[in-house]
């Protein structure tokens, strides 16, 4: 049974503001809408003069909504409305209360809501407006809002079409004139067309026309398809049948092809413009079919390389949008641009047509932040009955892109189903911020055709995403399989690894999974119902007149259902398996959602705080703290972390081709895990436990990291921002229930973007916006690990100390480095190393001079940071050569020929012989050196390397390190080596904690004209001296530990790591914090003395939160106790210390 409804709630209070930005309080009779129309409406009982007011205000509404980063809006609120008097007679209005059923989905109220402590209103809100507060809210001139130029010539042309048509003799000479009128007359086309083409091509059109006329006569079914497209260099028409309110899925379908060829591509330098209308009366002997014409033009701009933030219509416009449109109109669209230019989302607004029920929708974005929406906005409105009358695409300069839709309800035939325009317009105006983050979902047809609403479908297509990553595709026989084996015995390793990454590739690929989701389309739809009824709050409470359910189209709204019954639901509705393993993946999913920004319409990507409980401990021995999913349709992407303060860099991957793509992302989630963990074991010295966000660009948006790394940052601060302020930005179920902070820094091919997250974490309010990047510029007081080299610091000590330990003369050592003198930690380590190096790997190629590569070249490539691909060829011995990735059939000084440059740059580091000493990875893809590979660095037992310090992040599988250990290689892992980077961040974050913001800005951040602080500049050397003393403290601990047990040093590794963050969390939990003198005393002795010099303790106390002070107490215990007594102490040692 379907709970039944309460009474109809008593009118409604909406806040709202207009575009002058005051506020004003507005009754709203409160309406829910359901298959049947408005439910709950206006209560009898209630004063008259306040539903008067609505419906007095409400033919003059229109509704502004601006998604964006400083400005997060709440369109959320606009809850549908009712059709106002003036603009609908009571009579349909009843029509659409009649026999409405009690029945719905009763929702979390407001107060209800587990939401995290303390959260205050988002900062520089935009508000939903629905009152006069602008002269542009009620559109009072006639017409689209655009005037096309008179085409003088036109009567004349007319005349000179008609004259070719006869001639050719196609057209009966009786119906020439007829053909050629309707054409010129009928169809909507404005005079910018005939201006445009010319007499021929007009001519092929109407012929065209009238060919499809009459091939409808020798259909059996009778139908009259008119299809027609042409495409020039500047230009292209495309005229096809259309139903008002249909989304064809198949036939040529115009309007994706014009996104694809035309919308998703365009930029400042190369876009175009599109105008598409529908014939004003029927086709002949049709009763529903119309004529629908696309035109785009090429853009012409008045200006096309303005400011990026200039917002002038006249600089950015384009010639014919500034010729055709009316002031009004111009009016409007410098409204929206000036908004959009300011913000990361889209700006949507609504204005409604005086004297008619005609509204007018529109939308600016930036220019490929929103690929295929200009589609998938048709099946969106046609979803709520809705059809568009006209619509038009502009382009500007600065790269705006504005979409104008001018939507009316459907012919009454057909129409009863359908809520009125004035309640679904603002449906429509909420999820189009949906829509934006995934234009094209993997479930459009279900949504085309009216199967499944927006939300279900991009629900399906989240979850989706989901299983293709979390499939426990290995079983139960993998986990006996592996229990049986030996995990000491390499061969069964790697026969386990093999099967492993077999079971991952071929039991459920992608595709597979969503055949298998579009079977069921049933189970979807009670699914999302219980997603929803979890995450979407009744902003209003009891007073509420929205469902979550949002598909009013369907006859009933389904009960929803528990977990029990969804499963038993699951298991009597798939048919095999395989079906109910995918089908079960919805149910896991819903259960590990904590909280998300689905029903937030102010986001720009979807994000998921999940609880990563889910994993299976046999495939994930370490357990996660936290797990962030974002998808958009230009990236998905993961942010993990190990423990609640937690820091780790973003990278962002991208794919050569589609088969690279395929791979990456299979292994997109274990790589972020791996990379977490290894960032985990790396911060034993520091507050911050290990974490790390990758971003997978999709395999057709190669070109657009910088717009999903805005996505992917503004979209988890969805989650970490407080967004409660009714009217401003609607609450989020929060089941995490507690504040997060997350702590991230730059990676691969993220460096240059850093700045951007940190101001746009100012701009949105953020208090803890100068810690939430690190690896930022020097003017926002960060402190670059490139310019002072500080992960090379912790990498060089670990080198430094194997010399050490065995009296070597460093000049005598030939080195081979991969990363070379183009990156930051590989133009560092040549900058301080002195070894002498006979071959360096990088991006471009290989070199390699045994007798030693020319040191000074190799410095001025590091000053200059190129790789080697510019290094002086005359400068290489005659032993010494440089291939390079793109060369071919390339004879070495040994008479080798290589046949492929690139395969000798992925191989060259395995290649055999024993030619180097030492190998620093300073760069390169995870896991370059396997199991499976290992062995080409083996040869009669003994490892052809003697000494390896890893440099580069899981260049190395833990499995081949001990292999190459059990080979007598002297082996430092990642984990150890290559954390000066990550101490340099902890302590960049501890200092942007300490300082307020004054304080931060004349101690911290660089001036405008280069000048440098004092205490930056003593900051930065009190970091370097802590780096290489706490990699000197590992090194030692390490080798002693080694010395006394034999256990592999790349173990011992992990094994300290495990007993610091073991001992560091028993500490933070212990009655010894508590002790306050003894708390000040550690902290006394683990904070930087300039900062305790120029702020003092007691500030620091009070400034820095309480949970990243114990991090700080209990990580420089635990990490001081294990380097002096190993990581298993006696019981009595502690108290020694």
């Amino acid at each position: 049974m379907t709970p039944a409804v309460t009474e109809p709630p008593p009118l409604n209070q909406l806040r709202l503001s207009g575009l002058d930005e005051t506020r004003k309080v507005v009754p709203v009779s409160n309406g829910l809408i359901t298959p049947s129309g408005v439910l709950g409406t206006q209560d009898n009982n209630k004063p008259q003069d306040a539903a008067n007011s609505l419906n007095d205000n409400a033919a003059h509404a229109g509704t502004s909504t601006h998604n964006g980063h400083e400005a997060h809006n709440d369109i959320e609120s606009a809850k549908a409305l009712g059709s106002p008097n003036d603009a609908e007679p009571h009579g349909e209005t009843d029509r659409y209360n009649e026999n409405i059923p009690r029945n719905g989905i009763r929702n979390k109220l407001l107060e209800q809501v587990v939401r995290t402590p303390g959260r205050m209103p988002s900062p520089q809100p935009t508000h939903l407006s629905v009152a006069p507060a602008s002269v542009h809210r009620v559109l009072h001139e006639e017409g689209p809002g655009y005037v096309a130029p008179k085409f003088e010539g036109k009567e004349l042309q007319m005349e000179q079409v008609m004259d070719q048509i006869e001639e050719k003799g196609f057209v009966p000479v009786e119906f020439v004139d007829s053909e050629t009128k309707w054409f010129y007359e009928e169809l909507g086309i404005d005079d910018m067309y005939f201006q445009t083409e010319t007499v021929d091509a007009i001519v092929n059109h109407i012929l065209s026309l009238y060919a499809a006329k009459i091939a409808a006569y020798a259909r059996d079914d009778k139908k009259l398809e008119i299809r027609l497209d042409k495409e020039a260099v500047d230009h292209a028409v495309y005229i096809d049948t259309s139903k008002p309110g249909i989304s064809a899925i198949d036939g040529p379908r115009y309007e994706q092809r014009i996104d694809e060829k035309y919308i998703d591509g365009s930029m400042s330098s190369n876009s175009y413009r599109v105008e598409t209308f529908r014939s004003a009366s029927l086709l002949p002997r049709e009763t529903e079919q119309q004529l629908r014409c696309y035109f785009v033009y090429k853009c012409h701009f008045a200006n096309p390389n303005p400011g990026p933030e200039e917002t002038r219509l006249d600089v950015v416009g384009e010639k014919r949008f500034l010729q055709k449109a009316t002031k009004n109109t111009k009016e409007i669209y410098q409204e929206v641009i000036t908004n959009a230019v300011a913000r990361t989302g889209p700006v949507i607004e609504m204005f409604e047509i005086e004297g008619s029920r005609e509204k007018r929708l529109v939308i600016a974005y930036r220019q490929g932040s929103a690929m295929g929406i200009f589609s998938a906005m048709s099946d969106l409105y046609h979803y709520y009955g809705l059809t568009s009358s006209r619509k038009y695409v502009e382009q500007f300069s600065n790269g705006i892109t504005v979409m104008s839709l001018y939507l009316r309800h459907l012919p009454q035939v057909g129409a009863a189903k359908h809520p009125p325009i004035e309640a679904s317009i603002h449906q429509i105006m909420k999820e189009a911020s949906l829509l934006y983050c995934v234009p094209q979902n993997k479930l459009q047809g279900h949504f085309a055709l009216g199967r499944l609403s927006l939300q279900e479908t991009i629900y399906a297509h989240c979850v989706w995403v989901f299983v293709g990553h979390f499939l426990n595709r290995l079983g139960s026989e993998y986990t006996s399989l592996a229990s049986m084996l030996d995990p000491n015995n390499s061969s069964h390793v790697e026969m386990l690894s093999k099967i492993k990454r077999r079971l991952r590739t071929e039991t459920f690929t992608s595709d597979y999974i969503l055949e298998i989701i579009n079977k069921y389309p049933d189970l979807i739809r009670s699914l999302y119902l219980a997603f929803a009824n979890t995450h979407y709050v009744q902003t209003r409470g009891e007073q509420d007149d929205f469902i979550p359910t949002l598909s009013y189209l369907r006859l009933k709204v389904d009960r929803v259902l528990d977990d029990s019954e969804l499963k038993t639901l699951i298991s009597k509705t798939v048919s095999n398996e395989h079906d109910e393993m995918v089908m079960t993946a919805f149910r896991i999913f819903n259960a590990a959602v904590l909280k998300t920004n689905f029903y937030t319409p102010t986001k720009v990507a979807l994000s998921f705080r999940l609880n990563p409980n889910f994993l299976p401990e046999v495939e994930y021995p370490q357990p996660l703290f936290g797990m962030f999913l974002v998808i958009s349709s230009e990236f998905r992407g993961f942010h993990l972390r190990f423990r609640d303060i937690a820091r780790g860099g973003i990278r962002i991957v991208k794919s050569r081709n589609r088969e690279a793509y395929s791979i990456n992302a299979r292994s997109l989630f274990d790589e972020n895990y791996n990379l977490a963990n290894t960032q985990q074991r790396k911060n034993k010295d520091i507050p911050e436990g290990g974490s790390k966000g990758v971003i997978l660009l999709d395999v057709h948006h190669q070109d657009k990291a910088q717009v999903a790394f805005e996505k992917y940052i503004d979209s988890i601060m969805d989650l970490l921002l407080p967004p409660v302020s009714p009217g401003i930005k609607d609450p989020i179920v929060d089941l995490h229930g507690q504040e997060e902070i997350l702590f991230m820094g730059p990676d691969e091919n993220t460096a240059d973007l850093v700045d951007w997250a940190t101001e746009h974490a100012r701009n949105r309010g953020a208090p803890w916006w100068k810690s939430f990047f690190t690896g930022k510029s020097p003017k926002l007081g960060g402190i670059p690990h490139d310019a002072y080299g500080m992960t090379t610091l912790s990498v060089r000590e670990f080198v430094l100390g194997i010399y050490r330990k065995l009296h070597l003369d460093p000049s005598n050592v030939r080195k081979l480095q991969t990363g070379g003198p183009d990156g930051d930690l590989g133009s560092n380590e040549i900058l301080l190393g002195n070894e002498k190096y006979t071959a360096i790997v990088d991006g471009s190629g290989v070199l390699v001079d045994p007798n030693g590569i020319d040191r000074e070249e190799l410095i001025l490539l590091a000053k200059k940071r190129v790789m080697i691909s510019q290094f002086n060829s005359t400068k290489l011995s005659s032993e010494g050569y440089r291939v390079l990735v793109d060369e071919m059939d390339v004879k070495l000084p040994t008479g080798e020929v290589i046949n492929n440059g690139m395969i000798f740059r992925n191989t060259f580091h395995l290649r055999g012989g024993k030619q180097f000493d030492l190998f620093v990875p300073c760069g390169g893809r995870p896991e370059s050196i396997d199991l499976s590979s290992v062995s080409k660095l083996i040869y009669d037992g003994r490892s052809i390397i003697p000494y390896i310090v890893e440099g580069a992040n899981l260049f190395i599988t833990q499995d081949a390190k001990i292999r190459l250990e059990k080979a007598g290689c002297i082996l430092f892992k990642d984990a150890s080596a290559n954390k000066g980077g990550v101490t340099s961040s902890s302590l960049e974050v501890l200092a942007s904690l300490s300082f307020d913001d004054k304080g931060f800005e004349a101690n911290m951040c660089i001036r405008e004209d280069g000048t440098v602080p004092p205490f930056y500049d003593a900051y930065v050397k009190e970091v370097q001296e802590t780096i290489k003393r706490n990699a000197a403290l590992e090194f030692e601990a390490i080798w002693r530990e080694h010395q006394q047990t034999g256990i592999a040093r790349s173990t011992l590794s992990d094994t300290l790591s495990v007993a610091i963050t073991k001992l560091d969390e028993e500490l933070q939990n212990t009655e010894l914090w508590k002790d306050t003198k003894l708390r000040r005393s550690v902290l006394h002795d683990a904070l930087p003395k300039l900062l305790l010099e120029k702020v003092g303790l007691d500030t620091i106390i009070r400034r820095v939160p309480d949970n990243y002070l114990r991090a700080i107490f209990g990580s420089y215990l635990a990490s001081r106790f294990v380097y002096e007594f190993g990581s298993n102490p006696s019981q009595f040692a502690f108290f020694d210390l």
